[in-house]
């Protein structure tokens, strides 16, 4: 890939990984970086040592001013929708963090916009990495563990304040709005996402969920705990997600 662009709005939670993994690599040549907030972007290009000529106020500027082939979005859950529409336009690839978008609204619509504009928008499922997930995988379809009745995911830490993540992400990740919901969001998705895998696309009959306030001095707004029960023909999956 010759050329590679970022746009976030909490620039501070991935530069760590992203920088220090990619800014020597001859694969990539970065581009640019869409931050809304000036100063932030630039505090951390100064860390890494990132040419301010390569940042950039809003995505538009930055896809009109280069030849970017692919986008990394890092922003709220919310503007997922509008970062695929604007990158269609351009026609360039786009890979998000998870989850796809807060509402079956906004994912019709990024799949709408992919199919006109030919792009791909891959949604980047840290657990599609995890080595144990792809051997379960493997041993599922070898009929190595019989037949799946049971799908138990658990996935959780202990809060996002709790880990200190920066201020600048734990605005909107508590934001109903900009994040769809709390723990049922964050981590609720990586099951959803292995259980359409391990089931082979298929959709369940029934989906069940129940969510809390099990810390509702921390987290007013969001959800912090929350277990989803999906239903298949012969198989139930269990999602559990945490905060706590």
């Amino acid at each position: 890939m010759r050329a590679f662009a970022a746009h976030t709005d909490f620039f501070s939670l991935f530069v760590d990984g992203f920088f220090q993994g990619s800014l020597n690599n001859p694969d990539i040549q970065l581009v640019g970086v869409a931050e809304p907030d000036q100063q932030l972007s630039l505090n951390y290009a100064n860390r890494y040592g990132v040419d301010s000529k390569l940042l950039f106020p809003s995505l538009e500027q930055l896809l009109q001013a280069t030849h970017a082939q692919a986008v990394l979005v890092y922003t709220n859950t919310y503007d997922h929708r509008s970062v695929v529409e604007v990158c269609a336009r351009y026609r360039v690839h786009v890979m998000m963090e998870k989850p796809l978008a807060v509402s079956l609204a906004d994912a019709h619509a990024i799949q709408k916009s992919a199919a006109q504009s030919g792009i791909h928008v891959l949604v980047n499922y840290e657990t599609t990495w995890y080595r144990s997930n792809r051997a379960a995988y493997d041993l599922a379809r070898e009929n190595k563990l019989g037949e799946l009745r049971k799908i138990v995911v658990l996935d959780g830490h202990k809060g996002p304040k709790e880990t200190n993540v920066p201020p600048e992400f734990l605005a909107w990740l508590t934001d109903p709005k900009l994040n769809g919901g709390g723990a049922l969001f964050d981590f609720g998705c990586y099951g959803a996402d292995l259980a359409t895998w391990l089931m082979e696309g298929h959709r369940p009959d029934t989906v069940t969920a129940i969510t809390q306030h099990i810390k509702p001095d921390v987290y007013q707004h969001v959800d912090d705990e929350a277990t989803v029960i999906l239903t298949y023909p012969r198989t139930q999956v269990i999602i559990q997600a945490s905060w706590n």
